[in-house]
Order: structure tokens, then C-alpha cells, then sequence
């Protein structure tokens, strides 16, 4: 389905018959040997390929202003699914919207370029997140002020400890003010004083009516912060709905494993 289809009418993100197909060589061959088969056209290669699905047939909608949850086990399939609806891969089949500007904390820090100072990190980030060079420079100072790496922002980012990235990254995807923000168990890391400024900041694009989609492992972020939420298990929704009722079938599947 083209993203054209879908609706966009009152929601923010509209995920419609997604599914996920991964190929991949079997155990039994490896990469050197089906390399060399290609290579020396061997008629007798036995290269078999394997599909794996890590989403099969998802679907669900995310109100404007809605902060929505998503849960699971490892494994279940969130963060293909994120990758999708952040751009960063297509979906094998089936639709994604993503309607207004959008901002995304995947894996913190890890979309710094090492050999990079802080403040060139900072503006190449938010021009990726498609800010222009003058709006960036009119958020600098407050960016670098929230992540508390001032002394060291000219320096580069390779000489920065894990935390130090975390802030940084953490503290430019917030301060861009998206439309929809895109959170992946960020509210688990970093010391009990980022925790708490994470949770201070987040708590105020809520109350400010912004869409925020929530991957936590944390059932009670889930119940706190999310009106409504899936359960993703084995790449499929195993339960839609209320965060109470999500919390509760995905205690009971975690119950039978």
C-alpha cells in the first residue's frame, strides 16, 4: 500500500498492514564460500537463502497529541518497526504515514560522527532532523545548556563518555520541537539525575499536545505516560487498546513462556 493511501486525517502516525521480510544465507553456507561460488561461476553452487518475517500484517493509528505506547519482548519486532517509520528501511509490504515533522531517539549518541566536535554534531543532527542552519544557531545555547556538556562541546565527540553522548543526543531530538517524538527505551538510561530531567522534559511535550510514541520495557512508563499502546509478540499485535489491558495480556504471555 503507498503511503498516499492512508488517511492522515486527525492522526499522527498511521501503520497499515506492515510486514517485514529479512533474507538471509542458511546456516549451512557461508558468506566467504557463496563469495567465491559467484565469483568462479560455479554451476554447482548450493546457495540457499532463508526469509525471516520480523513484522507480519501491523497495524494500528496514533492520535494527534497522543502519547502511545509500544511493548514486547526481545525479539518481538520493535525496533524494525521504529526503523520503518523513521525511514531508515522500507516495509516489505503494507503502508506507513508519519504526518507532521519528526524527531527520534533510537539508540542515543550512536548518530554522532566521532571525529566531530559536539557543535558540529549538533547542527549536522538538526539538519537531518530538517531545521535550517539559522534556526539550529537559535537553539544552540538551550540545547547545549539541557545537556550539561558546555565545557566540552568543542571537543570531539570520540572523547565524549557514553553519558556525555546520551545528553547531547537526548537534548538536541527534544529541543527541535517535532510534531511527533519518537522515544526507545530512553527513559531507562543515564543516571537517576538525567532520568528525572528525561522525564521533566518529555512530561512537558505531553502536556503541550504533542504525539509521542513510547517504546519501554518499563510496564509502569507504559501505564504512566500511555492512554493507549500494542503488544508486539513474534512481529505480530497481540493486543491493542487501553495500556491496562496491553499490560495485562502481555503479563500473561509472559506468564506461559
Amino acid at each position: 500500500m503507498s503511503l498516499s493511501n492512508l488517511s492522515g486525517g486527525g492522526y499522527a502516525i498511521e501503520i497499515e498492514n506492515v510486514t517485514k521480510t529479512f533474507k538471509r544465507l542458511s546456516s549451512h553456507t557461508t558468506l566467504k564460500k557463496a563469495f567465491i561460488d559467484f565469483i568462479t561461476f560455479n554451476k554447482n553452487k548450493q546457495v540457499k537463502v532463508l526469509r525471516f518475517t520480523a513484522l507480519e500484517n501491523v497495524s494500528f493509528k496514533v492520535k494527534r497529541g497522543e502519547t502511545f505506547g509500544i511493548i514486547g519482548p526481545n525479539g518481538a519486532g520493535k525496533s524494525t518497526l521504529l526503523k520503518i517509520i523513521c525511514g531508515i528501511m522500507k516495509p516489505t509490504s503494507g503502508g506507513i504515514a508519519v504526518n507532521g515533522s519528526l524527531s527520534a531517539l533510537l539508540e542515543l549518541g550512536t548518530g554522532f560522527h566521532p571525529e566531530l566536535t559536539g557543535r558540529e554534531n549538533v547542527f549536522i543532527n538538526g539538519l537531518i532532523l530538517g531545521l535550517g542552519k539559522k534556526e539550529i544557531a537559535s537553539k544552540f545555547d538551550e540545547i547545549v545548556e539541557f545537556s550539561g556538556v558546555k565545557d566540552f562541546i568543542d571537543e570531539p565527540v570520540k572523547t565524549y563518555s557514553s553519558g556525555m553522548q546520551i545528553r547531547l543526543s537526548f537534548s538536541v531530538a527534544v529541543n527541535v520541537n517535532p510534531d511527533v517524538l519518537i522515544l526507545d527505551e530512553v527513559l531507562s538510561v543515564g543516571d537517576a539525575e538525567f532520568q528525572a530531567k528525561s522525564k521533566k522534559r518529555i512530561e512537558e511535550f505531553i502536556n503541550g499536545g504533542r504525539t509521542v510514541l513510547m517504546v519501554n520495557h518499563n510496564k509502569n512508563d507504559i501505564l504512566n505516560y500511555c492512554s493507549e499502546a500494542v503488544l508486539l509478540y513474534k512481529g505480530t499485535v497481540a493486543a491493542a487498546g487501553k495500556s491496562q489491558n496491553v499490560i495485562e495480556k502481555y503479563e500473561e504471555l509472559q506468564a506461559k513462556s
